[in-house]
């Protein structure tokens, strides 16, 4: 555990069912009056976008909406935006949907604010200010982007996700409402799940992690196992919404403020190469990297493992932490995410790529079991293989 750290939510969280309604009061606490929605299409089809542009339109607020986003964003589709963006003098941005339409306009204000091209501005602390005045409107449980202060763009010619990590990234508002998530498929649902659990687990065993983070990321794990399945096989459980979305912002502010680790770092070679939905390719990879992660801290992937609802009775602590193997495993099967082999893209002649690129991955050096290009390459080849 680290002997200092610094905690830090710059993020206002309004939180509640029916909170969506009061999106209003906010835009006008920050002086926004020339609006970007930023969103998706899928959500266009399923009427949730029309429950903002509602209000935007009874308020009489001006507002241009860019629903071209799509899962992994590419750095081109940050420039067609903030291109819109800039012409229409927007002073206020909105990000309605998952972590992609959340990470677009995160990037989006970041370039009305600094200019240049997205490429620009990847790594650590490298804005001169805050970004355009964000609200953050999430309609998954999965990746906390509401309150974190990072966006993660593919970058469209290496084929690698790339970060840009800052504090003034960091949106003003986030609003929460958990009816805006009772329409989202099982798939989706099981997914960003599997990717807010991700994160809680990454966020409590990586090197980085602290008190603070520590205490949010049981919370967010006991949360997210006792809900998920219910929220997937029965959605319109409003109490496992609901928990499931408390779980996801809880694990997007303790990995905020520690970091992932080499799930994150596979996954996002996966997600640039192939265009992987996060959420699946997290999924697919946690058991195999729990399990090499064992030996650097036996006692608190015991801890993870009797979350995960593993039977401790007369097992060693090293026995409690390698059965959760099992339960990653099967929690995952049984809300329905597909094995890494099940995906006709995935090709072992890429592992050696993709292992490179989980290698050079920002959040590598925080794993808490070092790990070179050949670890990598063996846990995409058990991944791919099932054992």
């Amino acid at each position: 555990m680290l002997d200092y750290y610094t905690f830090n939510l710059p993020t206002r969280i309004e939180f509640g069912i029916g909170k969506i309604a009061r999106l209003i009061d906010y835009i006008s606490e920050l002086n926004g009056s020339r609006i970007m929605l930023l969103t998706d299409a899928g959500l266009k089809e399923a009427g949730i976008v029309e429950k903002v542009t509602e209000l935007l339109d009874q308020a009489e607020i001006y507002y241009v909406t860019f629903d071209e986003i799509k899962p992994n964003p590419r750095d081109y589709d940050c420039m067609t935006a903030y291109e819109l963006a800039k012409k229409e003098e927007v002073d206020l941005l909105i990000g309605l949907g998952g972590g992609s339409c959340m990470d677009t306009a995160k990037a989006v204000g970041t370039l009305l604010t600094h200019g240049g091209t997205i490429k620009d501005w990847y790594g650590l602390n490298n804005l001169q200010q805050s970004i355009t005045p964000l609200i953050c409107i999430p309609t998954t449980a999965g990746t906390g982007s509401e309150i974190t202060f990072f966006s993660v763009i593919t970058d469209s010619e290496t084929k690698l996700k790339m970060n840009i990590l800052d504090n003034k990234l960091a949106p003003k508002i986030a609003i929460l409402d958990p009816e805006l998530t009772v329409t989202l498929p099982p798939s989706v649902t099981a997914s960003t799940g599997m990717d807010a659990l991700t994160h809680a687990i990454e966020a409590y065993t990586c090197t980085v992690a602290e008190p603070i983070t520590d205490a949010l990321a049981l919370y967010a794990i006991d949360l997210i196992v006792n809900n998920l399945e219910s929220a997937v096989h029965n959605g319109t459980n409003l109490e496992a919404r609901k928990n499931m979305l408390i779980g996801s912002l809880i694990a997007g502010i303790a990995f905020g403020n520690s970091d992932v680790g080499g799930v994150h770092c596979m996954a996002e070679a996966l997600g640039g190469l192939y265009d992987t939905p996060h959420g699946v390719a997290n999924s697919m990879i946690l058991p195999y990297v729990f399990e090499y992660n064992i030996p650097s801290n036996i006692e608190k992937h015991m801890m993870v493992s009797k979350l995960l609802g593993v039977n401790v009775e007369g097992k060693s602590k090293e026995e409690i932490a390698y059965a959760g193997v099992e339960k990653l495993t099967k929690l995952a099967e049984g809300i329905g995410i597909p094995k890494m082999k099940d995906l006709s893209y995935v090709k072992q002649v890429d592992f050696d790529y993709l292992a490179e690129g989980a290698t050079q991955n920002v959040s590598a050096s925080s794993n808490p079991r070092k790990a070179s290009k050949e670890d990598y390459i063996l846990l995409f080849e058990k991944a791919f293989h099932g054992n």
